[in-house]
């Protein structure tokens, strides 16, 4: 059987997830209603967070197909599933046009000499503009340095969601047939029989995790034939070698994975039996054999502390809360998160290095989830220093909003040191593109959501490490800190809502030194949020008054790490997330404040 390897690349929310889930019900490898994104999280924010592999079978040829995230935090996925198939599927939106992460994922597509096939989608949509979107496909090729092949790609025209694609917009289709004939017709075979012949040589580009089978790689076959009980030469790409052994084997079959005795060249498998294998490390045969060239993942940009949680709630909610279950779920983590680095050299707490405050987010979304209670620090930039200059990474942001809105924004920008590279008005609004250190970047998706009143859009991919620009005044609130422990009132907080931003409701159980709100004055404020209205025999002193509170703004874990400060932490745990200062105490406050 004639084998395909593609991968489906698109911005976020373009519709990489829904047109892969059509070419799987349609050739009848899942149900209507099966989707690949099956992770619980993915489900909740509508997102691709883990590259997953599929295939379908079409007109006698197998299809191997990845799925790969959106979200520039997630980039480290895609880079290394790029060096596994032979061509992709460029997913654009009809009216919103090429997006950053779009650029992020062509850029490397291009630079691996990959030839894309370009889909057009969502052309029902009223404000559809497929000509322009088209033309800015055209230009966004020419800026990334396109070959004249691979400027001369091929267009699909594709409605996703009711599995319609085709050819030229005036063809009438009810199907998706036309892309899969695309596919066969535009991307090469997988393998020749040639290099069936010559000895195994498998590159890893993915890990899974089985609670019975352990560590599995993900890898392409480039050259023979893979079987089971094989006993393995594994390469690194510095040229260290160790052996193993193919304990199963595995190819996929729609989401299934179905376990095979051997496999040929030029499709992608899931091997077991190797425990200690990782990213772009080379199995072979023959120590003799030279192992594939290295995949490079871009590093972390952020770094914060785990820690053991010892606010006065801890061990209420959590089931895993001591340093040695933290631990041993960050190990289990690092086996398949590659984007992610963990220093466990101090005792006290663990130093976790990230992607961005999303990857972090969903990490930890997952441990709570799974009965973990912890805290962690502010997280802060990544600062290196090559040849005596100082680098912090930046990132290129792209901001659609109304033009009315367009001055707040920019002013917001250049004070976090954004410099503006291009503004171009669009249909709805203007588009402003800035570059801006990460620094800057931290917190700022809070602000930017009440600024634009919930109307714009801001996309962000990483432009990698650039000069250090200096101080960055950020607006700085002040903390509404508790100064006692026990019940929220309603009487109390509705005159402590005047003062600021509440992050809690009355009847919420407080702790003192616990973050309750924010306050327009740059210096914290202690409140006593359990004082309640004074009674006399008689009744209330003072006249009664209709208590009216506003809705809290409350705490998730992004926006709990974009607004937190340096001296607090953020308290997670299975049933709530709460801001502290790290001294609970005044005094104590006062005395670290001394020592600085």
């Amino acid at each position: 059987m004639e084998i395909r390897n593609i991968a489906i690349i698109a911005h976020v929310d373009h519709g990489k997830t829904t047109l892969t889930d059509r070419l799987m019900q349609q050739t009848g490898m899942t149900e209507s209603g099966v989707s690949m994104d099956s992770n619980a999280l993915e489900l909740e924010r509508g997102i691709t967070i883990y590259s997953k592999n599929t295939s379908v079978v079409y007109k006698g040829a197998k299809i191997n197909i990845v799925d790969t995230p959106g979200h520039a935090d997630f980039g480290s996925e895609v880079e290394r599933v790029l060096r596994s198939i032979d061509s992709v599927l460029l997913v654009v939106d009809a009216q919103e046009g090429p997006m950053p992460q779009t650029k992020f994922v062509l850029k490397k597509s291009l630079e691996l000499g990959l030839k894309p096939i370009v889909v057009i989608n969502k052309i029902d949509k009223p404000a559809a503009r497929v000509e322009w979107a088209l033309e800015k496909v055209y230009e966004l090729f020419l800026d990334l340095g396109a070959n004249d092949e691979q400027l001369d790609f091929t267009t699909v025209y594709a409605i996703a969601r009711q599995g319609i694609a085709k050819k030229n917009m005036a063809d009438i289709s009810d199907n998706l047939n036309p892309l899969l004939d695309v596919i066969l017709e535009k991307v090469k075979p997988a393998s020749s029989t040639e290099e069936a012949k010559l000895p195994l040589k498998i590159q890893t580009f993915n890990l899974a995790y089985d609670n019975f089978i352990g560590r599995l790689a993900i890898g392409r076959i480039y050259e023979g034939v893979a079987r089971q009980a094989d006993n393995v030469i594994i390469k690194k790409p510095n040229g260290e070698v160790r052996t193993g052994k193919i304990s199963k084997l595995f190819t996929f079959e729609g989401l299934r994975r179905k376990e095979v005795k051997e496999a040929a060249a030029g499709d992608i498998v899931m091997v077991a039996g190797l425990p200690d294998i990782y990213i772009g490390e080379t199995i072979c045969l023959d120590a003799a054999q030279e192992a594939l060239p290295a995949i490079l993942v871009d590093p972390p940009t952020i770094s914060l502390n785990f820690l053991v949680n010892n606010s006065p709630f801890a061990g209420r909610e959590g089931k895993y809360v001591t340093s040695r279950q933290i631990r041993e779920r960050l190990e289990k983590e690092l086996e398949v998160n590659v984007g992610l680095k963990i220093d466990f050299a101090d005792g006290d707490f663990y130093k976790v290095y990230g992607r961005g405050e999303l990857h972090i987010a969903i990490l930890l979304e997952n441990m709570r989830r799974e009965g973990f209670e912890l805290q962690v620090s502010q997280p802060t930039v990544i600062i290196k220093e090559e040849n005596g200059v100082k680098l912090e990474p930046f990132e290129e942001v792209t901001i659609d909003v109304p033009q009315e809105m367009s001055g707040v924004i920019i002013e917001k920008m250049a004070k976090r040191k954004g410099l503006m590279k291009e503004m171009n008005p669009e249909h709805a609004g203007i588009r402003m593109v800035f570059e801006i250190p990460v620094r800057g970047l931290l917190g700022y998706r809070n602000e930017f959501v009440v600024d634009t009143r919930g109307e714009g859009i801001i996309c962000t991919h990483v432009a990698g490490f650039k000069p250090h620009v200096g101080e960055i005044a950020k607006s700085e609130l002040g903390s509404m800190v508790s100064m006692v422990s026990g019940k929220a009132l309603a009487f109390s907080l509705w005159n402590l809502q005047e003062r600021g931003t509440l992050y809690i409701s009355a009847n919420v159980e407080v702790y003192e030194g616990m973050v309750i709100g924010n306050v327009a004055k740059g210096n914290d404020l202690d409140v006593n949020p359990i004082k309640g209205k004074q009674l006399t025999n008689m009744r209330a002193s003072g006249a009664d008054e209709a208590i009216k509170l506003i809705p809290p703004y409350e705490i998730t874990l992004e926006r709990g790490l974009g607004i937190m400060k340096d001296d607090e932490y953020l308290e997670v745990t299975p049933k709530n997330i709460r801001l502290r200062k790290m001294y609970l105490t005044k005094n104590d406050r006062i005395k670290a404040g001394r020592g600085k």
